[in-house]
């Protein structure tokens, strides 16, 4: 039900036609009771900047999902910059402090740690690969540092963003290993996938599957479909895995938290969830 007291959550990227998020709070916020909607916008790069000053500007709006591939840059729109996003270089959270600020917080690395944790991976002491160094790959590479790794090896196409990332992590945990320039993923006991690399079949995989041991458990960032290609290779090899979508569930208590909204657990959330691949 949508009326003249609903409240906004701007959910915010481009292209929208991958938004998982919509499909899982709106049925939430209808079961709480909550007067709220979360609502697809599909804003290109050359936008972006003045529509979320602009969108912020709506006297019933609560807060915004910030999605690909506005994460980085969101960073500089900030007034206050929360320390996990501060680690990680993107946010995918904004809301307004209480002196109209424009506050920004990062949760996909939590969401997916929690996910992990729950599935029986232990993240302290373990050695982690990250593919990616983008905004999901940063946030999960600051979140498993959190979570006390022993070691994080970066790659990135952009060799500048994974160094950049390093940089970051060392700076907040000196005695983390960290390691840059390499995706060879022999030897790790987590590797995540946080590019769209693998997505399709016939897709360039981010590793060299064969290289990974059936023990090392594999993360996955897309949510285009919950099987990817890249999991697919990895399910053969017998790994253990965890999807994307699953990130998403975990991370979503959190972001009400933030929102100062009713939270719930990751278990409710799929009981109603209305997800279609």
């Amino acid at each position: 039900m949508i009326n003249g007291n609903t409240e906004l959550i701007a959910h915010i990227g481009f292209p929208t036609h991958a938004f998982k998020a919509p499909m899982i709070y709106n049925p939430w916020f209808e079961k709480a009771g909550v007067n709220a909607v979360v609502v697809p916008m599909g804003c290109r790069d050359t936008d972006y900047a003045g529509f979320l000053r602009a969108v912020f500007s709506l006297a019933n709006i609560r807060g915004a999902l910030i999605t690909m591939p506005h994460k980085v840059p969101t960073i500089d729109l900030l007034d206050e910059v929360m320390p996990t996003a501060a680690i990680a270089g993107a946010c995918n959270a904004v809301r307004l402090g209480p002196n109209g600020q424009l506050q920004g917080e990062m949760f996909d690395g939590e969401g997916f740690v929690r996910g992990v944790r729950r599935k029986g991976f232990v993240p302290e002491g373990a050695r982690a690969l990250v593919v990616g160094c983008g905004g999901v790959g940063s946030a999960i590479a600051a979140s498993l540092a959190a979570a006390g790794v022993g070691a994080i090896a970066l790659f990135d196409a952009r060799a500048e963003s994974a160094q950049g990332l390093a940089q970051r992590l060392t700076d907040h945990y000196p005695l983390l290993e960290v390691s840059t320039g390499s995706n060879d993923p022999a030897g790790f006991d987590l590797v995540v996938n946080g590019t769209p690399m693998g997505m399709n079949e016939g897709d360039p995989l981010p590793v060299d599957v064969s290289r990974i041991s059936p023990d090392t458990f594999v993360g996955e960032v897309v949510m285009k479909q919950e099987m990817t290609a890249f999991l697919k290779a990895v399910q053969a090899r017998g790994c253990r895995f965890q999807v994307g979508s699953d990130m998403l569930f975990e991370m979503i208590p959190a972001y009400l938290e933030f929102f100062d909204l009713p939270s719930t657990t990751p278990e409710e959330l799929r009981s109603i969830a209305t997800l279609s691949y």
